[in-house]
């Protein structure tokens, strides 16, 4: 399979009532194609303010690998800056929100996989 950039799909939403919106560019479409083994698979763009807001995964884990852009991530209470490179993850039964604190677009891949 090859999917063409233009055939990619985008999702533009509000986020666990996050300021503004994150653009989701989708590297795969959900759990069919990634073998029933997760959820997500995306690029996540936030706008300078812009986050996904605090909440709580159930039965599965996320990974952020931050691209470019810098921002506050809560991983679990505790609020740590991230930037270029840095990874970050939340287990089953934990808590993270990430908030663009810059001044350009914090991009991130974004990974959810089932427990």
């Amino acid at each position: 399979m090859i999917r063409r950039k233009e055939e990619r799909k985008v999702d533009v939403k509000k986020m666990f009532n996050g300021d503004g919106e994150v653009i989701l560019t989708h590297i795969l479409n959900g759990a069919d194609e990634m073998y029933g083994k997760g959820r997500v698979f995306s690029v996540s763009t936030l706008r300078p303010g812009c986050e996904i807001g605090w909440h709580v995964h159930h039965g599965d884990g996320e990974t952020y690998c931050i691209v470019s852009g810098h921002g506050e991530y809560n991983d679990n209470g505790t609020i740590v800056p991230v930037g270029p490179g840095d990874v970050t993850f939340v287990d089953d039964g934990e808590g993270h929100s990430i908030k663009n604190t810059g001044e350009e677009d914090l991009i991130s891949v974004a990974l959810i996989l089932y427990k």
